[in-house]
């Protein structure tokens, strides 16, 4: 009854812009384009503007499932569920920005259309970590009835960065998932599985996002470059990849930085702006650490750390890296990860990072005395 009744309420909207159409031809076919757009030339001419300020990983955020880069298989499943009518609770982890959270967003797109901003609460849980957030915004959403037509029975909850939330607001929201499971689905978003609680983890579907693959990210990234007109060389894309580690949204900020200082995006510039250490720099503390002494050993690293803006953390993550690659005996290898892996963790907590170079140096010199 619903339907026949907007149907011909449609039906005589449409004859009366017909009428009025046929009255004033050039009056109404401006008023129309004026309509369609809603909005003026400055209003266009801004969001413009908005949109090509947008940092890039917002600016070229996928949009749709098709947009999507990688990860076809947890996609495909999740359709697979969507068309049965069996969408469970999801749980999604992995390293960021992997396309978690791009994933969902597309998936609900497409599952909600344009009732999507009424369908779909998006949350991020490192803003608002306690018990509130579920007791006010989370159960209020999931509790509250919708009284439009939708082909789809449920609404959506995105909790990003869940794994910031505290225990306590863990328990909360597991009891909200139970009592809301017929009108709401969950998806909880995070990096690390670990700190979300084995008894909300038991109530999802998981998935794990790994870091993106070469080949497709390779391809995004020339698609990028060449809609923002930016100068890259070869070994500078190359270096990109190597840095991003998989992480789409890291490769981006490191392309737009290295853009808004350099002309010529190459290996260099990519570096030095960056500031992580070059293979050839770690080739060369290697070579200190192994054959000078300690204290031309400390100079020599100190100098071109300060030369250079390089962080210590950032040299013992490469020097693991490529000490690998160097012929050592097991026993001299293992000594050097173990004392590789105390500096880390020293750096990790806060620990004087000359007194930790100190301790990295002596670590070597002991080996070599050995």
């Amino acid at each position: 009854m619903d339907v026949d009744m907007n149907t011909t309420t449609n039906a005589t909207a449409t004859n009366a812009t017909a009428t009025n159409a046929t009255a004033t031809p050039a009056t109404t076919s401006n008023n129309t384009d004026n309509a369609v757009v809603g909005k003026s030339q400055f209003q266009l001419d801004l969001e413009k503007r908005q949109f090509d300020s947008l940092p890039w990983v917002e600016k070229y955020r996928p949009k749709s499932i098709d947009d999507l880069i990688a990860h076809e298989d947890i996609t495909a499943t999740i359709n697979k569920l969507i068309s049965n009518n069996t969408l469970p609770h999801l749980l999604f982890y992995g390293p960021p920005g992997t396309g978690k959270t791009s994933t969902i967003q597309a998936i609900a797109r497409k599952l909600y259309g344009d009732n999507y901003s009424r369908m779909v609460l998006e949350l991020n849980a490192s803003d608002d970590r306690g018990i509130d957030v579920v007791r006010d915004q989370i159960k209020t959403f999931a509790s509250s009835m919708f009284f439009f037509k939708t082909s789809v029975p449920y609404k959506l909850i995105i909790l990003d960065e869940a794994d910031s939330m505290t225990n306590i607001a863990q328990t909360a929201l597991r009891r909200v998932i139970e009592k809301y499971t017929k009108t709401t689905r969950f998806c909880i978003v995070c990096n690390y599985v670990i700190k979300i609680i084995p008894a909300l983890q038991s109530r999802c579907t998981r998935f794990r996002f790994g870091p993106l693959p070469t080949a497709p990210t390779e391809v995004r990234l020339k698609e990028i470059i060449e809609k923002e007109k930016v100068n890259v060389t070869k070994d500078g894309l190359e270096s990109i990849l190597v840095l991003g580690e998989g992480d789409m949204r890291k490769c981006l900020n490191i392309l737009q930085s290295v853009s808004m200082t350099s002309k010529v995006i190459d290996k260099e510039s990519i570096y030095r702006c960056t500031g992580y250490p070059m293979q050839e720099d770690i080739a060369l503390m290697v070579d200190w650490l192994l054959n000078e002494e300690y204290a031309s050993a400390y100079k020599n690293i100190i100098d071109l750390k300060k030369k250079k803006g390089l962080s210590l953390t950032d040299i013992i993550k490469d020097l693991q890296i490529f000490l690998v690659q160097v012929d050592l005996d097991n026993k001299t290898m293992c000594r050097i990860l173990k004392d590789l892996s105390d500096v880390e963790y020293n750096l990790a907590t806060g620990a004087n990072e000359k007194l930790q170079l100190g301790f990295l140096i002596g670590s070597f010199q002991l080996v070599r005395d050995d």
